[in-house]
């Protein structure tokens, strides 16, 4: 869990070290229930622009507070996710935890340095490279292709409005999730370049200018609340899941890896969604 803060796909390759095969698949499978890095950044933004404002001098304490929420949300629905699968399709005894200190050796910084770079980084960075160069020219070519006066995004945007609707998003918030797929980063620069229609994707840096564009396309508190969930509870990225397929021996898991948090975002979301059109 703690090393999928950093990166889902780091985390599932972490969880080599436990020994039950059972436990080892619950851990894989709901290593993405956490924000990575790709995710923090647009939690951040959402926080500072719609809740941080109200707080005056003490804005960044209540952004701290929110992001920190949603984190303390990830841990929750992790264990409770465990909980169920570890009483369901992964039933089975626990086992005890043994820690064994092995002898020390003096550091051999050679191998350690080819090893962390061969078997770690370059094979992270190249199944990414297996999506993220074709998604990236798909996107392009929604962007760019027009069928009338409508781009294609615009077309898939109303497809989802419905579902979307359930969820207190629109139709291009959803679609800037699935096309973001191949790495998190990417899903508000897909937002952005929606709402803009640019045909390339966009990348703002003034957090106001980015608050005045969601409000103008009729972001709300509540856009902004069901937007950090799903965040949060979502699809893992294309490196996640082409990790989780490798290391937990199978496309059924990876399947299931999938569905799982973005089931549990959708449920959320249309939650908080159906309980403020009540009250509120």
């Amino acid at each position: 869990m703690c090393m999928g803060f950093g990166c889902n796909a780091a985390g599932v390759i972490g969880c080599r070290i436990i020994d039950s095969p059972r436990e080892r698949l619950i851990s894989i499978l709901t290593n993405a229930f956490v924000p990575c890095n790709g995710r923090f950044p647009f939690l951040i933004t959402i926080s500072m622009i719609f809740f941080a404002g109200v707080a005056g001098g003490f804005s960044s304490i209540l952004s701290t507070i929110i992001v920190l929420l949603v984190v303390l949300l990830g841990i929750g629905m992790t264990l409770l996710i465990s909980k169920l699968l570890s009483k369901t399709i992964l039933k089975g005894v626990p086992s005890s935890f043994v820690l064994e200190l092995p002898p020390y050796r003096k550091p051999q910084i050679g191998k350690v340095l080819v090893r962390s770079i061969f078997d770690r980084t370059l094979f992270v960075l190249g199944r990414a490279m297996q999506v993220a160069a074709p998604a990236g020219i798909i996107i392009w070519l929604m962007a760019n292709i027009s069928i009338g006066d409508i781009n294609l995004l615009t077309y898939i945007a109303n497809f989802f409005n419905p579902l979307a609707s359930l969820m207190g998003l629109d139709g291009y918030i959803l679609t800037a999730f699935i096309l973001g797929f191949p790495a998190n980063e990417i899903v508000l620069p897909i937002i952005l370049m929606c709402y803009m229609q640019a045909g390339t994707l966009v990348d703002l840096e003034d957090v106001k200018q980015i608050g005045q564009i969601l409000l103008q396309n009729g972001w709300t508190w509540l856009t902004a609340i069901n937007t950090m969930i799903f965040t949060l509870l979502h699809f893992p990225c294309s490196t996640t899941i082409l990790t989780i397929k490798k290391e937990a021996g199978g496309w059924k898991w990876a399947a299931l890896a999938f569905a799982l948090p973005t089931l549990c975002g959708m449920i959320l979301c249309m939650i908080t969604t159906f309980i403020s059109r009540i009250f509120i």
